[in-house]
């Protein structure tokens, strides 16, 4: 009797595809983590406070929000392949854009500059990750989209690498003096308006090289030869598909689910420079436990694949949800370094969290209603938009009761992890099919 036939989870055909599309996972998690430090490098060097610098983040993710639709419309109407050629072309006007920025030393240019990049990011995701579902078996999708988006944490890493030791290092106005304060605050306006273009140059240098390496990709894909999807014929009116969304559960629920996954992972990953400075840990320094926390998050997502094999995806992401939850009280109410190491072990249970809600939001969509099914899940990246500022706010109150007020913020991420293990768990005892 023979053994059933072993499916593939990437085919022979798809390969070369898959790895060209994968690769921009690697592309736009870079961008995400050099951004994330640069919340505490604006609050320093333009003299903000943190629920301002954290614009940032509502520059960054309200580009998704904007973006989302639109390019799921496009993709719809148009390929594949154009989606990510118009994202890529975005996303390096965005970046390039850093230069001007950096001449004329405003805040508000370099976040323009961060909602015209994200625009591309919008454009990539909405397009990769359905592209990613769509090259082989529907069985083997979800193993399919995380084995991708495991290469998504490589891109992080660098990008906090580059963060940590070629910005984060460099900036001036980051030097403290032997009580541990900073230097800049006591200088006057001359000295400061010097270091200030200086360090604005630092955070330029890597955005301007990244849009080269962007255009460089857009190069690589124009000539390359990728599989045709159809996509474009005997669909009927976007309304339509609209409609059949929001009236699935899962799929309505799911994307509330990856709503507050994106902001529990933008705050965990933004705010734990604030958390270490609250230690008296200097930003250079606690960029690394971000580092770690990112080595984490992409072994842990490796295993959390592995382990899809044999236990439910539905069941795995309500243990990993439970997990998050446990070591956010850590955060909360362990002071010292034991809550930060709380934090960074927060990585190990998000590994899963976006591919799997991902793919189970969108497993039994027809193939019309995929490409906009695709969209709303990337538009809920706007949770890390919104949430981030409320905790930036929560963290300029200094403290709460006898509590630092950045141990308390994390109270925002418990939440959402709190609504995840729900949405695990309706997944595993409502929307079973």
């Amino acid at each position: 009797m023979n053994s059933p036939k072993k499916i593939p989870v990437v085919s022979k055909e798809a390969l070369f595809p898959f790895i060209l599309i994968t690769s921009l996972f690697a592309l736009w998690g870079f961008a995400n983590d050099i951004t994330n430090p640069m919340v505490a490098a604006f609050a320093t060097v333009m003299e903000i406070s943190t629920a301002k610098a954290a614009l940032v983040q509502l520059a960054f993710y309200g580009g998704y929000a904007t973006m989302a639709i639109p390019a799921a419309l496009f993709v719809r109407n148009y390929s594949y392949k154009r989606g990510i050629l118009l994202g890529l072309a975005l996303y390096a006007i965005g970046a390039l854009l850093f230069y001007p920025a950096a001449q004329f030393e405003m805040f508000g240019f370099f976040l323009v500059s961060l909602y015209i990049l994200t625009f591309g990011l919008a454009f990539l995701e909405t397009t990769a990750n359905p592209y990613i579902l769509s090259m082989g078996d529907e069985r083997t999708a979800t193993q399919r989209l995380n084995l991708a988006q495991a290469f998504n944490p490589i891109g992080s890493l660098f990008g906090m690498f580059v963060a940590s030791k070629f910005i984060l290092t460099a900036l001036d106005s980051d030097k403290r003096n032997e009580m541990g304060e900073l230097i800049f605050t006591t200088l006057d306006e001359a000295k400061k308006a010097v270091i200030r273009t200086h360090d604005l140059s630092i955070i330029r240098n890597p955005y301007v090289i990244l849009g080269g390496v962007v255009i460089l990709m857009f190069i690589v894909i124009l000539i390359s030869k990728m599989p045709k999807r159809d996509i474009t014929t005997k669909y009927g009116s976007a309304a339509d598909s609209f409609k059949r969304l929001f009236k699935n559960g899962k799929y309505r629920e799911g994307v509330l689910a990856q709503l507050f996954y994106v902001a529990a992972q933008i705050m965990c990953w933004t705010f734990i420079i604030q958390y270490a400075d609250n230690l008296g840990i200097s930003k250079s320094t606690a960029q690394n436990y971000n580092i770690i926390a990112m080595s984490i998050f992409l072994g842990s997502r490796f295993v959390s694949t592995f382990l899809m094999k044999y236990i439910n995806s539905k069941k795995l992401l309500t243990i990993f949800a439970v997990g998050a939850m446990i070591t956010m009280l850590g955060v909360i109410f362990i002071e010292g370094t034991l809550g930060l190491y709380s934090l960074v072990a927060t990585s190990a249970f998000m590994s899963l969290m976006f591919p799997t809600i991902y793919g189970i939001a969108l497993n039994g969509l027809s193939a019309e209603d995929s490409a906009l099914g695709a969209a709303g899940l990337v538009m809920a990246i706007v949770g890390g938009a919104l949430m981030p500022i409320l905790q930036g706010m929560i963290i300029d109150m200094g403290t709460i009761g006898s509590f630092a007020s950045v141990n308390i913020s994390f109270f925002l991420p418990f939440i959402c992890f709190c609504f995840i293990a729900f949405y695990g768990y309706r997944t595993l005892k409502i929307h079973s099919n």
